[in-house]
């Protein structure tokens, strides 16, 4: 295998070059694989759980506009 190639994924020798972070899919937090394809199903709830935290962000933003206000 080439010495460049991450020896995982066969990822090229960019690993280095972002803090062993590739965009390749392959390696996720504490697992060493991360899925690559997600069901539609699976993307509706990550995309409805992403809108929930946006929401508790503004709520959160909105809070502290206020406080700093009065």
């Amino acid at each position: 295998m080439d010495e460049d190639m991450d020896e995982e994924c066969g990822c090229g020798g960019h690993h280095r070059r972002h803090e062993g972070y590739c965009g390749c899919g392959m390696h996720g937090e504490g697992h060493g694989y991360r899925r690559r394809f997600l069901t539609k199903a699976e993307k509706m709830e990550k995309l409805k759980s992403y809108a929930d935290e946006l929401k508790n962000e503004l709520k959160a933003v909105e809070e502290k506009i206020k406080e700093m206000q009065s």
